[in-house]
């Protein structure tokens, strides 16, 4: 997701949950429901000490948790990792009318941080607008391939790093949901591949117009192919595993 806005009023934006910009923090936060509060921190925390995380942990009326903190962060991220409902978007300020502007304004817009400089009066920038927005979506379109057939370039799959990641498993879930376990090796053209075709697995990272070639393993009945009768039985295989039924009531 990625907000395209005029203003930056991202203070409105923070209190209902928003951090544009921002990287979630890099901590591993779990409830347990017994044990007392198990906290470990890999780096020095330079805005807060581990009484203060503690006193934390009790506003919210935490007594029994795993925390691990990887970076330093300050206590508005330890909160936001405690409520666990923040959402981490790209945001992208746009600035219109900068025809009327000097060169110098123009200049100290364009340097700013996740800013562009537009006018869409004389349609100045409009083209540089499209490929900055282009770049910070990191849009990755994956194109399939049939065994024997040419590439189909019309439909392509997309796929984000923020959505899921971009990986062949990734790329299985999308186009069905029981492919990912049904799947033997993939194929990939592109520039994500040492060489062409290489055979990888449902970690491998693909790359903008790449294109894969699924190959199933064999003697899977897939869901949409299941008939109305089971080819296999859901019981267990140890008949001391089965369930005994009840006696009869006579």
């Amino acid at each position: 997701a990625m907000f395209f806005t005029v203003l930056p009023q991202s203070s409105e934006l923070e209190s209902c949950g928003l951090r544009l910009n921002k990287k979630p923090p890099n901590v591993y936060f779990k409830l347990k429901k017994t044990g007392g509060v198990s906290y470990t921190t890999m780096v020095h925390l330079t805005t807060m000490d581990e009484k203060m995380v503690h006193r934390i942990l009790h506003e919210y009326k935490i007594h029994h948790c795993e925390l691990l903190i990887r970076e330093d962060i300050s206590v508005d991220d330890l909160i936001d990792v405690i409520e666990g409902n923040r959402r981490y978007v790209k945001c992208l300020y746009v600035y219109n009318k900068v025809d009327v502007c000097s060169i110098e304004e123009v200049d100290h817009i364009a340097r700013k941080e996740m800013s562009i400089p537009i006018s869409c009066y004389q349609k100045l920038n409009l083209d540089g607008l499209l490929v900055r927005l282009w770049d910070e979506m990191e849009l990755v379109r994956v194109y399939t391939k049939k065994v024997g057939n040419k590439p189909d370039f019309d439909e392509p799959v997309v796929l984000t790093p923020d959505r899921g990641g971009v990986d062949i498993g990734r790329f299985c879930d999308n186009v069905h949901r029981d492919l990912r376990k049904e799947l033997k090796y993939a194929l990939v053209w592109g520039k994500s591949s040492k060489h062409n075709p290489q055979r990888c697995g449902v970690a491998h990272e693909l790359a903008d117009e790449d294109v894969v070639q699924l190959v199933k393993k064999k003697n899977v009945i897939s869901g949409e192919l299941r008939g109305r009768f089971k080819q296999t039985s859901d019981k267990p295989l140890r008949i001391s595993d089965r369930e005994k039924k009840a006696k009869l009531k006579t």
